[in-house]
């Protein structure tokens, strides 16, 4: 990972800080509010994109809805997903993550500052219980991305099928859905070069209950699917 050294080497002046930061918040949760959360955590994204030569391309802002207690779902590339969103987006979020992600030395304290939910794709119960947490907290109005594929696509741009089961907080909650399309979001982490790189980040229109309320949650997520291979076809 050339660039995440690159990032480190630029920022050295600011890495003890940012770091000293980011286990403080990660390790005194409660002391922070969300918003305060996702703007120290702003800041440490956009300092590591400015030095890692990485460039976020946003495109449909005034989709993201102005009410808080949605869901974004975008297609999955690699770990630096999240943090091409965060830059991109100015409302807080959380995130619903494969349990291994826990083993990620800076992605853990990331999670904990997000007051990230983590499944174990093992164990049953405790997905669906985080499906009904999720769906608690969106209707009180926080927002959350849900990755449907699943995992991160091995195959660049090319797009997963979405699980239909990875829609349900949405339904449950009732909550607008909006997806995201990412395009060139694995070459930030998972290209060996520093070369500048532009990842594009596009909020698309956002479904409301009344528009899916009759649909099953398989067709919701083909209709997401969709909508998101059809913008990163036109733009990649």
């Amino acid at each position: 990972m050339k660039r995440i050294r690159y990032m480190v080497f630029r920022n050295l002046i600011l890495v003890p800080i940012m770091w000293i930061k980011l286990f403080y918040y990660a390790s005194h949760v409660e002391k922070y509010t969300e918003e305060q959360h996702y703007k120290m955590l702003k800041f440490i994204v956009k300092h590591a994109n400015k030095g890692g030569n990485v460039t976020i391309d946003v495109h449909g802002q005034e989709n993201i809805p102005a009410d808080n207690g949605f869901i974004f779902f975008p297609n999955h590339q690699g770990l630096y997903d999240v943090l091409a969103i965060m830059e991109a987006c100015p409302k807080p979020f959380s995130v619903v993550a494969k349990k291994e992600v826990e083993d990620h030395f800076f992605l853990k304290r990331v999670f904990a500052c997000l007051r990230a939910h983590t499944i174990d794709r093992d164990d049953v119960r405790q997905g669906m219980q985080v499906i009904t947490d999720v769906s608690n907290e969106v209707i009180s109005g926080r927002n959350y991305i849900i990755f449907a594929e699943g995992t991160r696509s091995k195959n660049g741009n090319e797009v997963q099928e979405f699980k239909a089961g990875s829609f349900k907080a949405a339904t449950r909650s009732k909550c607008p859905i909006v997806p995201i399309a990412l395009v060139d979001s694995f070459k930030p982490f998972d290209t060996n070069t520093i070369s500048p790189v532009t990842v594009q980040v596009h909020f698309l229109k956002p479904l409301y209950y009344e528009d899916y309320k009759e649909m099953k949650t398989k067709e919701i997520a083909a209709l997401v699917r969709e909508r998101i291979e059809k913008t990163i076809h036109t733009v990649a």
